[in-house]
């Protein structure tokens, strides 16, 4: 189970919308694929960063249960905020995102790709929230949460260069309303994601 829940929250993950998706088609579209994929590696390397802190700042308090039920509910909030947030979008038209990070030679792109993940909060409390998920909602520990986030990790990095190998090639399928379509549908499974762990800890 573990194996299908991660493979469900990393597709839904892959298909979110934001600074992030916009920049790394846009370096694929302007600079390459292979440019693209140094900024996926940078994403990748930022998300692990992101997700250590949040087991690392969670695993102490999840050891004393009297506080798991209030993690959850946290959790549960993140998500759903992050649900709405992604529905509000979608009646907005969206336009790429266009930031400029100072680095040079080899590790420009990949700099690039970490910074641009790293820089939102919003990225550290969706982690937060996922791991509250994994932790208590599905009770994983150690290594299932290893598991369970190293399948998230390998599909959003897949899906990331696929999306940099599909840009300069589907360019004419990338349109607000594709964007639209995306962030509803990421936007119902986080609130989704959200309302189960609050009937979970009901």
């Amino acid at each position: 189970m573990v194996v299908v829940n991660g493979l469900i929250f990393g597709l839904v993950l892959a298909i979110l919308i934001g600074p992030v998706f916009f920049t790394l088609l846009q370096t694929s579209i302007e600079k390459g694929f292979d440019k693209a994929i140094l900024v996926a590696i940078g994403i990748f390397f930022s998300d692990l960063v992101y997700i250590s802190l949040a087991y690392f700042g969670l695993s102490k308090v999840i050891k004393n249960s009297e506080y798991n039920e209030w993690i959850g509910y946290v959790g549960g909030v993140i998500l759903i905020v992050f649900g709405i947030v992604s529905l509000f979008k979608s009646r907005r038209k969206t336009a790429v995102v266009h930031r400029s990070v100072s680095a040079k030679g080899f590790f420009r792109y990949i700099f690039k790709g970490f910074i641009i993940n790293g820089i939102s909060p919003f990225v550290l409390l969706f982690w937060l929230g996922a791991m509250s998920m994994a932790t208590i909602e599905y009770g994983y520990s150690d290594e299932t949460l290893i598991v369970f986030f190293g399948i998230i990790m390998i599909i959003v990095f897949i899906t990331d260069v696929l999306k940099a190998y599909l840009a300069g090639k589907l360019r004419a399928l990338i349109t607000p309303r594709l964007f639209t379509i995306l962030n509803v549908a990421v936007g119902l499974a986080l609130i989704a994601f959200g309302i189960r762990m609050f009937v979970y800890n009901w």
